[in-house]
């Protein structure tokens, strides 16, 4: 059983800055595209970024272009979102998940219908 961890959420300023990190014990996280993704309260889960296997192709959403940085540490198995210049449109629970789709090295995508393994959530909440 695939089980993605998400760490690192919390309660931040207006302007603040957020690390999530996305763990999965016992499963290589470099074999796959993963992506983030979030979900207010009474809206869809959207595409926040995703990164494929090979690092080769990153996507952000454009509320989150210039601010979000994603990351691929394979030493440590996790893919971190750095998010900075927080504002509260980014209050959500905060999702992982990974494809496990044979999509090659160059391919991710911001649909959360097409990845298959997820984590618990993690909150974040931008104050003002």
């Amino acid at each position: 059983q695939v089980q993605l961890v998400e760490s690192g959420g919390g309660l931040v300023q207006l302007g603040g800055s957020l690390r999530l990190s996305c763990a999965a014990p016992g499963f290589t996280l470099g074999d796959y595209a993963i992506g983030w993704f979030r979900q207010a309260p009474g809206k869809e889960r959207e595409g926040v970024s995703c990164i494929s296997s090979s690092d080769g192709r990153i996507y952000y959403a454009d509320s989150v272009k210039g601010r979000f940085t994603i990351s691929r540490d394979n030493a440590k198995n996790t893919v971190d979102l750095q998010m900075n210049s927080l504002i509260p449109e980014d209050t959500a629970v905060y999702y992982c998940a990974a494809d496990s789709r044979p999509v090659g090295d160059y391919y991710c995508s911001g649909s959360p219908a097409l990845y298959d393994y997820w984590g618990q959530g993690t909150q974040v909440t931008v104050s003002s």
